[in-house]
């Protein structure tokens, strides 16, 4: 059985599963560069194009208020394309297709499924937009898939009729939880530290970098009997309606500096520790009530890494697994694995060790022959190397494959890498070391290993080695263990050489584009960048300035 997915929110997205596993992906920004582009027609077009066989199934996926239009205008494109009718497969389904993705690749018997989210589905009532999944406590087994707890969020104006949509809303799911209060999820009101810097709702890990600058006050609460206290914010009535501090609109800026830093750090602080004990305890709550002890975590706030670590640090006994692709770029996966599930009373295959994109591979004309100990000797000598391999990761963070890194022991290698990237200066790097020599440097957690940079580390205060290029103002660093590849093998070597197990590892991509994904791609962002070089691991060749 073929199933074809795709989803037409921000990050959209193309999944095939054969069988029930993943046959072609695609990210529709990393084909246009235009990053979290909503209209897959590139993506659909390529897959098109590859003639792979018969489609079983079309399924399309969207949470927008006008569904009807959109369904009517995707059904058009689909059939002409395919000659085959498509399924809406939008309603309510959101946050169940993030759940299906996490509880898929986390291979656990059975579990609970977080899904904490900005915007999930929307619910309707007399053909109106009245109320959004903010929130939703999954339990997951082989067999079945089910929310024991759902939080939506309000519309705007939609606070007089409250009552009556919690009534209908109960009325639809009969054996769960329901709550409705206000126009405020979690993650909104995380938002209001992003809005207050000028950044868009889903650039929400700036504020996470921003955070470990500031300081806590504790007598400041977002929360009010664990509800968002709607009277300290304020939505900005533009197309994404961004959550901001309701007496903070006017100190709203981008040119967060030096000399204004504190402020803004505070604010992002506050969010940070606010909505993650938010979390904490939701997650204490139903574990207490189900005596399940495997928890996945997924929607966007799932790639919070520093809210990871606390609730590993603060529940040592619970299994956790922490989806890679939390954000929207895995719902066509989830979604295909869930119809699959449907059709067939059977479980998609987990795709948690080939997180990797559809990519053509191409010939490299120009460069030099070159390998990893040319790679070591550039690293050695302060330049920063870029590494292209095969296909590029599936989810936003570079694992190795399109990864910008850097020696971390250099004493401004986070200026030097935020100069190559053109990001804001708050921002911290990720790590990548050997997986054997994790608790060497980092203070120990209930894990073994974190391959996917899901998790926050605490570097160990007791040693005298530093390394200023990955460690953040707070001493914390995110952190990739790798045990295999190509990144690896240099890895090995570098600690060989060097006696360090550690390099600083970044996305290879500019500030606000999308990750590089062809030759050509790579070649760009090289040449209008301060990188140094490229290394394109496949056919042995290194680009240099």
């Amino acid at each position: 059985m073929r199933i074809l997915a795709f989803n037409i929110t921000h990050d959209s997205a193309v999944c095939s599963i054969l069988d029930g596993k993943i046959e072609f992906f695609c990210k529709e920004e990393r084909l246009t560069r235009i990053k979290r582009d909503k209209l897959p027609f590139k993506s659909l077009e390529l897959y098109n194009s590859l003639n792979l066989g018969k489609i079983d199934h079309i399924i399309y996926h969207t949470p927008v208020n006008n569904e009807k239009d959109v369904e009517y205008v995707w059904s058009n494109y689909i059939s002409k394309i395919f000659n085959k009718e498509m399924e809406n497969y939008s309603s309510l389904s959101h946050h169940l297709c993030h759940a299906n993705l996490a509880f898929v690749n986390s291979q656990f018997e059975k579990a609970l499924i977080f899904v904490i989210d900005r915007n999930g589905s929307m619910f309707f009532l007399n053909e109106q937009p009245v109320a959004r999944e903010s929130e939703t406590v999954f339990v997951a087994n082989k067999n079945e898939i089910n929310p024991v707890f759902k939080n939506f969020s309000l519309e705007l104006n939609k606070e007089l009729e409250k009552n009556l949509i919690l009534k209908y809303i109960k009325e639809y799911y009969k054996n769960c939880e329901i709550s409705v209060n206000n126009s405020l999820g979690i993650v909104k009101v995380y938002e209001s530290a992003t809005t207050l810097i000028g950044q868009h709702p889903l650039e929400n890990g700036k504020t996470m970098g921003l955070s470990s600058y500031g300081e806590l006050n504790q007598n400041q609460k977002l929360f009010s009997d664990d509800i968002p206290d709607s009277n300290k914010f304020c939505f900005l009535h533009d197309a994404d309606n961004p959550v901001c501090f309701s007496d903070c609109v006017d100190l709203i800026t981008k040119d967060i500096n030096k000399d204004n830093y504190e402020f803004y750090a505070d604010k992002a602080k506050l969010v940070q520790s606010e909505t993650q004990e938010q979390v904490l305890k939701m997650i204490k709550k139903y574990v207490d009530i189900t005596g399940i002890k495997n928890v996945c975590i997924v929607g966007g706030y799932g790639l919070n890494v520093v809210a990871n670590n606390y609730y590993l640090e603060n529940l040592s006994n619970i299994n956790f697994y922490f989806e890679p692709v939390a954000d929207d770029t895995g719902i066509p996966i989830g979604a295909a694995m869930l119809k699959y599930k449907q059709e067939t009373k059977k479980n998609a295959i987990s795709n948690v060790n080939n997180f990797y994109h559809y990519y053509q591979k191409e010939k490299l004309d120009i460069g030099i022959q070159s390998n990893l100990d040319d790679v070591c000797n550039l690293l050695e000598n302060k330049k920063s190397v870029a590494i292209f391999e095969g296909n590029p990761e599936v989810g936003p963070r570079a694992l190795g494959h399109r990864s910008i890194l850097f020696d971390a022991r250099v004493k401004d290698s986070k200026k030097i890498v935020n100069e190559i990237k053109q990001r804001e200066w708050y921002r911290p790097f990720a790590g990548v070391i050997l997986k054997s020599h994790l608790y060497n440097y980092f203070e120990k957690l209930s894990v073994d290993e974190s391959p996917y940079m899901t998790i926050n580390f605490k570097y160990r205060s007791d040693l005298d080695i530093k390394y200023p290029g990955i460690t953040h103002v707070d001493n914390t660093c995110r952190v990739q263990t790798i045990d295999n590849g190509t990144l690896y093998t240099l890895l090995e070597l570098f600690n060989k050489r060097n006696n360090c197990p550690i390099l600083l590892n970044t996305s290879f991509n500019l500030a606000g584009q999308p990750l590089v994904h062809t030759i050509e791609d790579a070649i760009k962002t090289w040449k209008n960048s301060s990188l140094d070089a490229v290394y394109f691991a496949d056919q042995n060749k290194l680009l240099m300035k």
